[in-house]
């Protein structure tokens, strides 16, 4: 089973990298229609279209970008346990070598 899975921590780390870059367009993206009033566009109709269209999107990038933090967070914490995991095996690896190569082998 073991032999078919495999984590990539430099790809977590891309992953990471990516939805950070989500949640800066995201918010790059609410601050330049922030700046957009309804009254600037046109016909009444569409004022009020338009304001009912920006408080729903404000909404739905917050709740857009407060999931995409909770997922950027459990992946941040899956890399980092991936990392310690890889790094106990290499030096119990190393230990298991040192003490091959310096004739004790583990026997007492």
């Amino acid at each position: 089973m073991g032999d078919h899975f495999k984590t990539d921590t430099d790809q977590l780390g891309q992953f990471l990298r990516a939805l950070e870059g989500c949640v800066r367009d995201l918010n790059e993206a609410r601050t330049a229609l922030a700046h957009v009033r309804a009254d600037q566009i046109g016909t009444a109709r569409l004022d009020e279209a338009c304001d009912g269209f920006q408080d729903r999107w404000k909404y739905g990038a917050e709740q857009t970008k407060e999931m995409v933090e909770a997922v950027s967070e459990g992946v941040k914490s899956n890399k980092k346990a991936y990392e310690e995991v890889e790094d106990a095996l290499q030096k119990a690896f190393k230990d298991m070598a040192e003490q091959a190569t310096s004739g004790q082998g583990g026997a007492k």
